[in-house]
């Protein structure tokens, strides 16, 4: 399944960039052709975009202690986790016409209070039987930063290539009558992306973009760990104005991590909406 949606990405992404590059009709091979309108929303310094993400989520953990094995631990199955819309919030600086500087900042919390054990299992070392009231508290927030040059640059479009980190955080608290529990983890994450955008007219800008890494299996003895992440970023922004615009989109993120004892497997995958404004 991964490496599908690697491919669907890289499809989507060689399309725009050939959209952004093929001439507009073939007549316009045989007469002059007038210059196409500038793209509204590719003349700033500074863009911010907020949004709400209608994230499905797939959070399943796992925690050794004490030599005892853990459970694989469905938070949403087994411990009541629901569904919520996750606020993220984007900031563009382009100090020039092909060099863009990212930040993401994406807070993910749940809770839940005193949701009785659905299915009995072990966490960190602790048993919890069936119908044991157990408050939960997950923290999963997201902090990347990334560097984008856009190799080729077209008056409507481009295809750039960067380098990013992602500042994951792992907190997940377990808090019943018969004690409390946890696993944190937090490490920064390294990832490449590629990204295309092709304006389909010069308010329309559509927008595609993978970001992926994955831990060397000759890495992978020497830490003792594993670890995969990849996200897949597809919307469309209307541009209103130079200034303003409005997203619409649809998002993959997944995480696997395996470190010392604890593992887990974090997947999210939505629509989202967000506004956008630039200076």
């Amino acid at each position: 399944m991964r490496m599908t949606a690697l491919r669907v990405s890289a499809i989507v992404m060689l399309g725009l960039l050939g959209l952004a590059a093929t001439p507009g009709t073939a007549a316009a091979q045989y007469r002059p052709r007038a210059a196409a309108a500038p793209a509204v929303g590719e003349d700033y310094r500074i863009e911010a975009s907020y949004g709400w993400w209608n994230a499905e989520p797939s959070l399943i953990v796992n925690s050794e202690a004490l030599g005892i094995l853990g459970t694989d631990v469905d938070l949403i199955s087994d411990l009541g986790i629901e569904k919520r819309r996750l606020g993220k919030l984007n900031i563009v600086l382009k100090p020039g016409k092909k060099h863009r500087l990212r930040y993401e900042h994406l807070p993910i919390t749940y809770e839940t209070d005193a949701f009785p054990v659905a299915r009995a299992f072990i966490f960190n070392g602790q048993r919890y039987n069936v119908g044991l009231p157990v408050t939960t508290v997950a923290n999963l927030t997201q902090d990347t930063f990334g560097y984008e040059w856009d190799m080729f640059y077209f008056p409507r479009g481009f295809f750039g290539a960067g380098v990013n980190v992602m500042l994951a955080n792992i907190d997940v608290n377990l808090l019943s009558p018969i004690g409390e529990e946890f696993i944190a983890q937090a490490a920064p994450i390294p990832a490449f992306n590629f990204s295309g955008r092709a304006y389909a007219t010069k308010n329309l800008a559509l927008n595609g973009e993978i970001k992926f890494f994955r831990i060397p299996e000759s890495i992978e003895k020497k830490i003792e760990g594993d670890g995969s992440y990849t996200d897949i970023d597809i919307h469309a922004t209307y541009n209103v104005t130079r200034n303003v615009g409005l997203q619409m989109g649809w998002r993959k993120s997944a995480i696997f991590y395996l470190a010392d004892t604890d593992e887990g497997d974090l997947k999210f995958k939505g629509l989202y909406f967000s506004g956008v404004v630039r200076y």
